[in-house]
C-alpha cells in the first residue's frame, strides 16, 4: 500500500485529515526530483536561460506605442508564467490522479472516513502550491537579473493568472479521469502541452503570428492567458475578452472533468 493510502487509513476524517494528506502529497511530490525540477525551477530556467543565451532578447523594443524601454525578454515574462502553469496542470496533476485509480488508492480509500475526494483535494493543493513557488522563483530571477519591470495593473494580471490555473487544473482533471493509467495521462498531457505552449507564444509571439492563427491562439486557454497576463502588464488595460475565454474554459472544463472523472 502506498504511503497516501497508508497515511489516509490512519488519519481522521475532516479539515485534521485532510492536512495530513497535504502534508503527505508534499512529502511524496519531494521524492521525485525530476518532477520537482520541472515544475518548481523549469520556468525560471526558461526564462533566465532565453534572456542570457539567445542574442538580441535584450534589444528594446521599436516602434510599438505603450513598449518605450520594455526588451524582448520582458514580453516573454507573462508566456513563461503561462508555461509554468501548464506545465503544472498538464504534467503532474493528471499522472498522479490517474496512478493512483490506477493503483486501486482511491478504491482503498472508500473504505475509511477519509474519502477518496480528499486525496484530490490534497493534490490539487500541493499542485497549487507548486506552482506558486514556480512563480515566484521565475518573477524574482527575471526581475533581478533581466529587469522586468513591476506590471502597470497587478491586479489584472493576477486576475488572468488565477482563470488560467483554473481553466488549465479543468483540463488536466479531465485527462486524469479519461486516463486509465498514469503513463497514458502523462503522454496526453504532453500531446496538449507543447501545441499550447505553441499558441501561448514561447516560441513565436502572438503578436507576430498570420493574423488566423493569432485568432486561434486567443481562444485556447493559453494563448488566452498569456495575451491577458501581457495586456494588464505593459498597457494596464482590461482585456476582458481573453478573460471571457478563460472564463468560459473553466465553467466548461470542472462539468466536463465531474462527468468523466472515476474513482475505479
Amino acid at each position: 500500500m502506498s504511503a497516501t493510502a497508508t497515511t489516509a487509513t490512519r488519519a481522521p476524517s475532516g479539515r485534521r485529515g485532510l492536512t495530513t494528506l497535504v502534508r503527505t502529497e508534499g512529502r511524496l511530490f519531494l521524492r521525485d526530483p525530476g518532477g520537482v525540477f520541472f515544475a518548481l525551477a523549469f520556468p525560471a530556467v526558461l526564462l533566465l536561460g532565453m534572456g542570457h543565451a539567445i542574442p538580441g532578447m535584450r534589444t528594446e523594443v521599436e516602434g510599438v506605442p505603450g513598449l518605450e524601454g520594455v526588451t524582448l525578454i520582458h514580453l516573454w515574462g507573462p508566456v513563461v508564467l503561462a508555461t509554468a502553469i501548464a506545465t503544472v496542470s498538464l504534467t503532474t496533476l493528471p499522472a498522479t490522479v490517474a496512478g493512483y485509480r490506477e493503483q486501486g488508492i482511491f478504491r482503498r480509500l472508500s473504505t475509511t472516513p477519509m474519502r477518496p475526494k480528499s486525496v484530490l483535494v490534497s493534490h490539487v493543493a500541493v499542485s497549487g502550491a507548486a506552482l506558486a513557488v514556480a512563480v515566484v522563483l521565475a518573477l524574482v530571477g527575471g526581475m533581478a537579473t533581466l529587469g522586468i519591470p513591476l506590471p502597470e495593473s497587478p491586479l489584472l494580471v493576477l486576475a488572468a493568472f488565477l482563470l488560467a490555473t483554473l481553466a488549465l487544473f479543468a483540463i488536466g482533471l479531465v485527462v486524469g479521469g479519461l486516463a486509465p493509467k498514469a503513463s497514458t495521462a502523462s503522454g496526453i498531457g504532453m500531446l496538449l502541452y507543447f501545441p499550447l505552449l505553441f499558441f501561448a507564444g514561447l516560441w513565436l509571439p502572438i503578436s507576430q503570428m498570420p493574423d488566423t492563427l493569432a485568432t486561434v491562439a486567443t481562444f485556447t486557454p493559453l494563448g488566452a492567458a498569456s495575451e491577458a497576463m501581457t495586456t494588464a502588464w505593459f498597457s494596464g488595460d482590461l482585456p476582458w475578452r481573453e478573460l471571457a475565454v478563460l472564463a468560459a474554459w473553466s465553467v466548461v472544463g470542472y462539468p466536463v472533468a465531474a462527468k468523466v472523472f472515476r474513482w475505479a
